[in-house]
This record gives C-alpha cells, structure tokens and sequence, in this order.
C-alpha cells in the first residue's frame, strides 16, 4: 500500500484557509444584514432571514468538516479523536445538506415569484415551474436517511441510493432553471436589468450548477464510482478497513466511536479529495452568494 502522506498537511492546511476566508464572508453577510434590518427578526422578509440561517449553517459545517476530514464508508479520519466521529459529522451533513437544498429552492421560487412566466394548463409544465424546487428538498431529505444507515451498516448500496437522490434532485430542477435562464436574457430594459441584477445572476448561476453537478453525476459520479467498478473497490476497502459490524445499537456506537485515523494518499484516493475539495470550496461560495437572498429590488418611485 501506498504510504506517501507528503501531500497531506499541504492540502489539508490550503482547505482550512479557503474556509476561514469563507466564515469570514459569510459571518460578514450575515452580521451585516442584521445590522441594516434592525436584528434578524426585523429583515425584509421571512425568505432573507431564511436564506441567511441556511448559509450561515451551511458555511460553519464545511468550516468544521474542513479541519475534521472523514470518509463515511471506511470511517478513515484526519485526527484520532471524537470530533472526527464519521456518525457526527454525519448529523451535522444532515442540517448543512438540507440547508444547500433549501437554498437553492427558494432562490427559484423567489425567482418565479419576482419574475413570473406564463401560467400553462399542461399540469405536467405546470408541476415543472411551480413545484419541482420542493422535489429537490424531498430528494435531499430522503438522501439523508440512506446516507446515514449506509455509514452504520457499511453497505455502499446505501451510498448509491443517496448520490442517486442527489442527482435525481438537481435534474428535477434543471428544467426550471432553464426556464428562468432564458427568462431572465429575455430582459432587455436597462432599468429592469438594474432592479433584476441578483436574480438574473441567480438564474445563470443557479442553470450552470444544475448542468455540471448533473452531468458529473450521471456521466462519472454514479456509473464509475457507485454504480459501476467503483462499488467492488468501495466493497474492497471495507474489508481491509473496517470489522464487520452487527446491525442495532453497537453498529451505531461503532459508527460514532471508530475513528480509523490516516493521511495515507492510498487510503483517501483521488476521487474523495476531489470531492472534497470542490464541495468544500465551491459549494460554499453557491451558498454564500444565495443566503444573500437573490430577489428583485424594490423599484424607485
């Protein structure tokens, strides 16, 4: 087995740094809002204070998972310790995960709300521009329970049920996100542009997300790491990482006790750390940029 762990601190040092800077911003955003609204119970509107709580959420668990690395499946960890416990991190994925789904859903409904389209009798389009944001929630929400009994049980089936989810969620929206895409490059009036600037951002950021995070998914993510070969590798690491576990309570202590602790580049892979750098990185910045609540301002008299 490979042991080079030349690679370990450097990486794991520049991952904490971006998400220092992120807090920052983010704690910046959030103080900042509640400063010009009075407090968070003064903000405009029920939707900005939301958006607020949900970055706000999302941004201090990527800044936790940052310095606690962990691999659910084999439960390898950074630092042999407690607060590397895969079972814990894992309960606080559940609030940062919902958090990120409900970001993005309510930035599409706000988006229909301040900039309607036509109203269809095609109840299936209909469904598609109304309703397809709360698919995108229950996907998500449905994912976390498969998540959560894949780490217990250790069967990588789960795994693939939920990243399946997660997929299946984003494609049920990217048919809206299209929609309001060319909704909003539709807008050629200088001061509509002006009033409509952060959700027209919105909806080009809110369409490329949806087209990379779905064609990563279905083209590399689900048929080579979960659906495909992967699954026999993942299969493979549980036999020489892991016991095998009983199911009821010692399964869930073990998941919330056993820290296999390793900075060995054979043990985390390529893919892992390419997901965990993107989704600590990236996916914050979506969600600092949504908490701060895209929506039309109000016109001037």
């Amino acid at each position: 087995m490979e042991l080079n762990t030349d690679w370990a601190w450097p990486w794991w040092s520049a991952m904490v740094v971006v998400n220092i800077i992120n807090l920052f911003v983010c704690l910046t955003i959030f103080q900042r809002s509640r400063s010009a609204a009075g407090g968070l119970s003064n903000i405009i509107s029920p939707y900005h204070k939301q958006m607020l709580i949900m970055g706000l959420i999302f941004t201090l668990v990527a800044a936790y998972r940052s310095v606690f690395v962990s691999r659910y499946l084999t439960q390898f960890a950074w630092f042999d310790s407690v607060a590397n416990s895969s079972l814990l991190i894992r309960m606080f994925a559940i609030a940062a995960e919902m958090s990120f789904a409900g970001l993005f859903a309510f930035a599409m409904l706000q988006l229909n709300k301040d900039l309607p389209g036509k109203n269809h009798n095609n109840p299936l389009i209909s469904f598609m521009a109304n309703k397809s944001p709360y698919l995108l929630i229950l996907c998500i929400f449905v994912a976390q329970f498969f998540a959560t009994s894949g780490l217990i049980t250790k069967n990588n089936t789960l795994f693939a049920i939920e990243e399946t989810l997660w997929s299946a969620g984003f494609l049920s929206i990217l048919p809206l996100a299209f929609v309001q895409f060319r909704r909003v490059l539709a807008i050629t009036d200088e001061s509509e542009k002006q009033r409509l600037t952060m959700l027209i951002t919105s909806a080009k950021v809110v369409f490329g997300w949806c087209v990379i995070y779905c064609s990563y998914g279905l083209f590399f993510h689900l048929p080579v790491e979960f659906w495909g070969e992967g699954a026999t590798s993942a299969a493979v690491l549980i036999d020489t990482a892991m016991p095998v576990v009983d199911l009821g309570f010692s399964a869930v202590a073990d998941a919330f006790f056993i820290v296999n602790e390793t900075k060995a580049y054979s043990d985390w892979g390529f893919g892992f750390l390419f997901w965990h750098s993107s989704y600590f990185s990236v996916c914050v910045w979506l969600a600092i940029f949504l908490m701060r609540a895209p929506r039309a301002l109000e016109a001037k008299a």
